[in-house]
């Protein structure tokens, strides 16, 4: 997943509390680090408030001078200047918004809740300017006659659009309604997003018998042990709802009580009628969405959203997902069948439930291929995983990583390296955050804390940052991945690429800063190198004897490629149908937020034995991130990605030169200079069909 950073003229977050003077405060200097990162060695909580307050003022005098200046509206001194405005505010809100996702606290997420009203408000005020956005109008009316080049032109679209989908065009009293909407949504998504991390942090499934740790692999334990000698609790074991805690206790724990009471407590985060409940949130959010929508002319939010994306409509984005749902339910029901006759020869005398998937999925794939996570699990050790990544990065686009050891870091477990082209010319920074902590929102995502753009021709290289939640090291073992962990790593890595390797202009419209369904497609793919036998046969190793991976195991795992696909594909396409239900409201509901969800369910044949991957009070993509009416993204770039790679193994080399050289030139390095499928189609000589997604993920 993609972070969601401040772009200019976008609503971001400031605080207000009390800060050092001026003359000592790190974001009004020079950053004397290298390649310039963040000082974070320097860098103190009292310091953001005046940054941000200062920060705002600087880009309101921007602003005034701008709508105040006597000189005929053009390109250089409007579009090009605002793009370049509030860079006080954009750096100082970089750096706080990565914090408060991976290291937050309860100051923090007060100041932040407490000032975001503000923030929107000067997003707003810039947004809403009627004297402003008749400059930016004057020259979008001429575009036909001025001369720009393609990036100029999109540049151009994109700011007007973003001032028309702001509300540029409201009547005064509907602005007025506007920034109202704006200011309750900034709090809102904060609380949500807020209570789904108070609710991951509280529970602890808390074992003193022995005899309750039936089934699971020594590394689960000792984690588990670790885990609960850091809570104070000496001689004991801790299950936590962090995926890397709770996914291995689904899997191997014997007792079955104790995986429903861990896998409910999941499930039902946000949902517990108290002060971390999300549902009022959720009927708030979704009605101020749908209102916002209407003042702006959209049927519903989904219609507004869509707009600006690939899929333009709610309608295709249910085609697809249509699509694909049919195989997948029924692969699921087999899947189904064959976890219960497991349980049934078993003498289990119980029908299969949700919290029992996971534990008889994997049963079921040591019958059928002989593997399970925990064979492979100690080949995959993360340090090997993230330099086989680089190598990738390496053949593929030349690249090499050169850790910079003395890089100033917000946490001890980050990792900062310096990424060079092959002859040695500097193109960024990359920081890696990989382990869980409290104080880190769970998931896995991209972000930067500087875009890549151009000044007079000059480039600013990007600072980028990768983080997940992976297994940690213990004190006996290092950090061991699961298979997902690998492809998540990959993923996010894509993302970061795309980052790197932009090559654009202008801020707003550089490096990720494209159609939500479309950023998807750079980290997806890099997927599909994980495990080609090339690359996974360069880092598998056994962490304890150094021995590769043995071609018998890749076999195996080669075969089970396809297990479980039915489950894996239901539960996302029925989170994706859940937010798409959520989004075509014309009305905000008149009964309650579970009745609601299970109609949604229910409505497209959902089986009790999976559950929706989110539900809706702890869908943060949704309701606190940036993908609302968007989190089919994943599966439209899936398409795209799965027909993407198809052009690397039509030439019968994954690391073909020139294909890569295409797919860095006409995708990684454009941003959203061009339309999607314009950039796509010129990479890949057409549209992307749908067969190559169906047969990877054996749905066909």
């Amino acid at each position: 997943m993609i972070s969601n950073l401040t772009r200019s003229l976008t609503v971001v977050i400031v605080l207000t509390i009390g800060g050092c003077t001026p003359s000592m405060n790190p974001f009004y200097q020079d950053w004397d680090t290298p390649f310039g990162v963040p000082p974070f060695d320097k860098i103190t909580l009292q310091d953001y408030t005046p940054a941000f307050l200062e920060g705002m003022k600087r880009h309101t005098a921007e602003i005034d001078a701008l709508v105040a200046s006597s000189e005929e509206p053009s390109f250089s001194n409007t579009i090009e200047a605002l793009d370049r405005s509030g860079a006080l505010l954009t750096k100082v809100s970089s750096v706080f918004f990565a914090m408060n996702s991976s290291m937050t606290n309860d100051d923090m997420q007060a100041i932040a809740k407490d000032i975001a009203p503000q923030l929107s408000k000067h997003s707003d005020e810039i947004l809403l300017n009627g004297k402003l956005f008749s400059r930016v109008k004057a020259i979008y009316d001429t575009r036909e006659s001025l001369p720009l080049n393609g990036e100029q032109k999109m540049l151009l679209k994109k700011t007007y659009d973003r001032f028309v989908r702001a509300g540029a065009n409201l009547t005064p009293e509907q602005k007025e309604r506007m920034k109202a909407i704006n200011e309750q949504l900034s709090v809102l998504t904060l609380d949500f997003e807020e209570n789904v991390l108070k609710e991951i942090n509280t529970f602890e499934l808390l074992l003193e018998d022995q005899a309750d740790l039936a089934g699971l692999p020594d590394g689960v334990i000792a984690a588990a042990s670790e885990a609960a000698q850091e809570r104070g609790y000496k001689g004991k074991w801790v299950f936590t709802l962090h995926v890397p805690s709770i996914v291995p206790f689904l899997q191997y724990s014997e007792k079955r009580d104790l995986r429903e009471k861990i896998y409910k407590a999941y499930i039902m985060k946000g949902d517990n009628n108290d002060a971390q409940d999300n549902k009022d949130n959720i009927t708030k959010i979704v009605a101020l969405r749908i209102e916002r929508a209407k003042l702006l002319g959209f049927p519903t939010h989904a219609h507004y959203v869509l707009d600006e994306n690939m899929a333009k409509d709610p309608a295709n984005v249910r085609t697809l997902l249509e699509k694909i749902w049919a195989p997948a339910i029924n692969r699921a029901k087999a899947e189904v069948y064959d976890m219960q006759k497991m349980i049934d020869q078993e003498g289990g005398g119980f029908a299969l439930q949700p919290w029992d998937w996971w534990y008889y999925a994997e049963k079921v794939k040591k019958a059928k291929y002989d593997v399970d996570e925990e064979m492979l699990r100690p080949y995959f050790e993360m340090t090997k995983v993230r330099d086989a990544v680089f190598d990738v990065a390496g053949k593929l686009y030349g690249l090499k990583f050169r850790e910079i050891p003395d890089a100033p870091k917000y946490h001890e477990d980050v990792r900062v390296f310096e990424v060079q082209e092959s002859n040695g010319d500097h193109v960024g920074v990359l920081y890696v955050d990989y382990f869980p902590r409290a104080s880190k929102r769970g998931g896995a995502w991209m972000g930067n804390f500087r875009e890549q753009w151009k000044v007079n021709g000059k480039s600013i290289s990007p600072v980028i940052y990768n983080v997940g939640n992976f297994t940690k090291p213990t004190a006996d073992q290092p950090s061991l991945l699961s298979v997902d962990e690998v492809n998540t790593l990959f993923h996010e890595f894509g993302h970061a690429l795309h980052g790197l390797l932009s090559n654009c202009s202008y801020e707003s419209i550089s490096g990720t800063g494209v159609a939500r369904d479309f950023v998807e497609l750079p980290s997806q793919i890099m997927e599909n190198w994980a495990f080609e036998p090339e690359v996974v046969k360069s880092y598998a190793r056994h962490y304890k004897t150094g021995e590769p991976i043995p071609d018998e195991l890749l076999e195996k795992l080669r075969k089970a490629k396809t297990f479980n696909q039915g489950f894996a594909t239901t539960e996302y396409l029925a989170a994706s149908f859940l937010d798409m239900d959520w989004h075509t409201l014309t009305e905000p509901i008149a009964g309650d937020v579970n009745a609601f969800e299970k109609q949604s369910l229910d409505k497209i044949g959902l089986i009790p034995e999976i559950a929706s991957r989110y539900r809706s009070t702890y869908f943060n993509h949704i309701f606190s991130g940036g993908y609302s009416a968007g989190y089919y993204a994943y599966v439209w770039a899936e398409v795209l990605d799965a027909d993407a790679f198809q052009a690397f193994k039509e030439t019968g080399n994954v690391f073909d030169p020139s294909t890569a050289r295409s797919f860095r030139e006409n995708i990684l390095a454009r941003g959203a200079t061009e339309e999607p499928m314009v950039l796509y189609k010129r990479f890949r000589g057409k549209e992307p069909t749908i067969q190559p997604l169906l047969e990877r993920r054996g749905l066909k």
